[in-house]
């Protein structure tokens, strides 16, 4: 792909065009943020949305709980203030999930001002490019869309997934397991019609936006990109959309916090296993790691092809070279002045071998394994404490101390 600069009125528009980017600075939700003043133009006051969602999602379920009497004692197998499940989910997963949409919208357009910035969008692409960030940020103020997640909350996500998969088949703060199965409590319609679709909401709006993302990230990468291959990067010139994970790491301890509920939940009160839930470790993680870094495997096409082109092109170059090194050095070429000791020809055919190297193992995805981990280790860290369960506390420190020493 040959390099096309840009043009100034081309580069300008397309940045127009970009200052609006952000993945959650648009909905309905957050105009009605903005308009209740929970919100700012740049996702400010985030602490007093943390504080007015756990007063609309916990403060009455405690409050019902102590009316009912499930709040605290025997009274049920699982009271209230003993329910690590929800505690995790509206306490630490829902204000994750709100900083994670700070960190978001200051990462991200910074990241996709890069294509912009280092001329990799070349003049013929910016009307694509400038048609792809509109095209997200319809989705993202999509009125239907957020309809739809909500109506799916409800209908998936507390009538189905939450009624008959995660609640427990004992007595508890929010419903009596009976044979005819479970009734609510006063406090359990609340969390039933409140306090859980928020936190569900809140979640699979993220993972619509991550497809917003990912659909983005796919269309540039089927534009004719300026990708050089001997960028230092060993990415040709991509290796700043691995950083886009960073933007994630609030969305990714609280998928961990919500895992980590739900698990012990069922250690304490069904007599579960921390072992039990590998496949749902390995799944979470998995999902994870595949819808944020995932979409930028879109671009292993063309970093082959700017690859092939390079080794090409260095193969060529480094020919003629050779060709010439061996007429000058082998064959006489050389003058009887020139010295052999210290000549820069033996350095520059050194240096060219490893041009070419370098260009041969340039990566084919703009992320590497270690990205992988660390995003693993984030996810999997909320579980850590479960550890204990399984071990005490001074088996565990010698576990570790073992490993490491």
């Amino acid at each position: 792909m040959s390099k096309t600069p840009g043009t100034t009125s081309a580069t300008g528009a397309s940045l127009d065009a970009l200052g609006n980017f952000s993945l959650v600075a648009g909905g309905p939700v957050y105009r009605l943020l903005r308009r209740t003043h929970l919100s700012g133009d740049e996702m400010q006051w985030t602490g007093r949305r943390m504080v007015v969602l756990a007063l609309l999602s916990w403060v009455p379920l405690l409050l019902l709980s102590m009316v009912d009497g499930r709040a605290w004692g025997g009274a049920v197998a699982i009271p209230f203030l003993h329910d690590l499940e929800v505690h995790a989910k509206l306490l630490i997963a829902i204000p994750l999930l709100i900083a994670a949409e700070v960190t978001a919208h200051r990462r991200l357009l910074p990241i996709v001002r890069q294509f912009l910035e280092r001329d990799l969008v070349p003049a013929t692409e910016r009307l694509r490019f400038d048609a792809a960030i509109a095209s997200a940020m319809r989705l993202r103020n999509s009125v239907m869309a957020e309809v739809m997640l909500l109506a799916f909350v409800y209908l998936v996500g507390v009538l189905f997934i939450w009624r008959t998969q995660s609640t427990l088949d004992v007595s508890s703060w929010y419903a009596d397991a009976t044979n005819t199965g479970l009734h609510l409590s006063p406090a359990g319609w609340w969390a039933a019609l409140v306090s859980l679709p928020l936190a569900q909401f809140l979640l699979v709006r993220w993972y619509y936006r991550l497809f917003i993302w990912g659909r983005f990230v796919w269309q540039v990468s089927r534009m004719k990109l300026n990708l050089m291959p001997t960028h230092p990067d060993g990415m040709a010139g991509l290796h700043f959309l691995g950083t886009s994970r960073r933007a994630y790491t609030e969305l990714l301890a609280a998928q961990g916090v919500v895992l980590s509920g739900m698990i012990a939940n069922r250690i304490f009160y069904d007599g579960a296993k921390l072992l039990d839930f590998k496949p749902e470790l390995f799944g979470t993680v998995l999902f994870m790691v595949f819808a944020i870094l995932g979409p930028l495997l879109a671009f292993a096409p063309v970093l082959r092809r700017t690859r092939r082109r390079g080794m090409e092109e260095c193969g060529a170059f480094g020919q003629r070279y050779a060709r010439e090194f061996d007429v000058k050095w082998f064959h006489g070429g050389a003058s009887s002045s020139e010295p052999l000791m210290g000549s820069a020809d033996i350095q520059s055919l050194a240096d060219l071998r490893n041009s070419f190297v370098f260009i041969r193992d340039i990566e084919l995805a703009p992320f590497t394994i270690k990205n992988v981990v660390s995003m693993a280790v984030t996810t999997l860290l909320p579980v850590a404490p479960l550890l204990l369960t399984m071990f005490s506390a001074e088996q565990l420190i010698e576990r570790v101390l073992k490993v490491l020493l």
